[in-house]
């Protein structure tokens, strides 16, 4: 898949499906078996039939749950409600309900039928083939005028990383999808505060556990073992560096320095690493305001053009200070200035004008100024986390090895001492540096790709009843 394709949401189509009203149901179980298409639903509809035999059903208490709970299932051929109501068959009532509301929101003519809704681009042709075995046919629409298509984000290998972002919020369905670059940078970021050889090992080896179903109560979250994995790998080549293995214990050399020996370098290292993340930031947020909504806005928004002009030319100035270069400091002012004046005049032009818009720009203007370097020096906490885990590594090592010259009894302290004091050293860290790593990507990175929230894309789909060949099953698309 090409890069391009791959930060991108899946592309979506407007469908018309169109059948005879004589094959309505057909097509509806078809389509919620395939799970592909979203189909729009009547405003304030009235309750079927199915859908008032349901809530007798829970009226009665005999539909224990709330209805979010109850597995849906469609059977092929319309059955006998009433006597789906005297076996208080839940799961099939309550897909009669949703295939009911589906139907009411057709439009009927002359002996057809016709729904719209959203698909996949690339689903189109195989949802069609579906509906032609029921007569009908699926219609390429151009998508209505002022209404954004819903997002879904690619499925596949950067699944793991998705719900770093949808916690977040829906990309709007213009904007670039962040999941893999946020989800390396998260992984990157965890590893600098989590560097240690042995802790990191654990974690691969949970993610081994994880990919492998173990626990099973834990089976669930087995599609996230690349991200458990990969924050594992992260903090072994950053443990690699501090030449840390289950603490300071001397088995590996500093390959790059040690955080307790040198942390000034330390934190001039992630101020520096948080620097580029953040114009990162900054060029994918500029992409995103160029799409949201062109040029125009794009060239003066604080998370668009103007704003990583501005930051640019911060992170080129302070380069020129610190290397004593004259050239680089006074071009980064320039253009820090000028990515400085431009959003300046996008907020003024914001705001009604005259005194009081000049002196809300002006308040505006600081507040943008004051983020900017705050972020920047907020990913310092990148070192100050990654000597905090240091620290306490090397607490436990030193009781570890002044109780094991102490005789037998030493080396079983030195021992317990040592699996309990790691034991609560990875977890209050890994906690801690998942947290942390969890809020630099919120509220440093997001905030600057993030403007516009789009919707997400939710396919209907509900499973046949009648237990379907493992040959023959079909995948439904995943709603990101």
């Amino acid at each position: 898949m090409p890069w391009s394709e791959a930060v991108t949401p899946v592309r979506m189509r407007r469908v018309a499906v169109v059948v005879p009203q004589a094959a309505l149901r057909d097509a509806l179980v078809r389509i919620a078996e395939e799970g592909c298409v979203e189909l729009d639903r009547a405003e304030e509809a009235a309750p079927g039939a199915a859908a008032a035999r349901l809530g007798r059903l829970r009226a009665r208490g005999t539909a224990a749950g709330p209805e979010s709970a109850v597995t849906a299932v469609l059977s092929s051929e319309a059955p006998d409600l009433d006597l789906l109501e005297r076996r208080a068959d839940v799961p099939l009532l309550a897909g009669e309900a949703q295939l009911e509301e589906r139907a009411e929101g057709a439009v009927r003519q002359g002996g057809i039928a016709a729904l719209a809704g959203w698909c996949p681009a690339a689903e189109v042709p195989r949802v069609a083939g579906r509906l032609a075995a029921a007569g009908g046919a699926l219609l390429p629409l151009p998508s209505p005028p002022g209404t954004d298509p819903p997002t879904l984000l690619r499925p596949g290998r950067a699944a793991s990383f998705t719900p770093l972002v949808v916690t977040y919020g829906t990309p709007a369905y213009a904007d670039v999808d962040p999941s893999w670059p946020a989800g390396l940078a998260y992984i990157a970021m965890f590893g600098i505060m989590f560097g240690d050889v042995g802790h990191g090992a654990l974690l691969v080896l949970g993610a081994v556990a994880l990919r492998l179903g173990w626990p099973r109560r834990l089976a669930g979250l087995s599609r996230l073992w690349p991200f458990l994995a990969g924050a594992g790998v992260a903090s072994m080549v950053a443990g690699a560096a501090y030449g840390e293995f289950f603490g300071p214990t001397g088995l590996l050399p500093v390959l790059w320095l040690s955080p307790l020996e040198s942390p000034a370098r330390l934190l001039a290292a992630a101020v520096v690493f948080g620097a580029g993340l953040l114009a990162l930031a900054h060029a994918a947020g500029a992409v995103n305001r160029v799409r949201e909504g062109g040029w125009g806005s794009a060239l003066y928004s604080a998370s668009g053009c103007a704003g990583l002009l501005f930051y640019l030319g911060l992170v080129l100035a302070a380069a020129g200070l610190v290397l004593h270069r004259q050239v680089p400091a006074v071009a980064g002012a320039a253009l820090a200035v000028t990515g400085l004046a431009l959003v300046g005049f996008g907020l003024f032009r914001a705001t009604a004008g005259g005194g009081a818009g000049l002196a809300e720009t002006v308040v505006r203007l600081f507040d943008v100024v004051v983020r900017t370097g705050s972020n920047t020096l907020s990913f310092a906490r990148l070192a100050a986390f990654g000597l905090t885990h240091a620290a306490l590594a090397d607490l436990v090592w030193r009781g570890t090895t002044g109780l094991a010259g102490r005789g037998a009894a030493g080396v079983v302290g030195a021992a317990l001492l040592f699996v309990v004091g790691t034991a609560v050293t990875f977890g209050l860290e890994a906690l801690v540096a998942g947290v942390q790593a969890l809020r630099l990507e919120f509220y440093e990175l997001f905030s600057r790709l993030f403007e516009a929230e789009g919707r997400p894309f939710r396919p209907w789909h509900v499973p046949p009843a009648e237990p379907a060949d493992p040959a023959t099953k079909v995948i439904p698309c995943s709603p990101g």
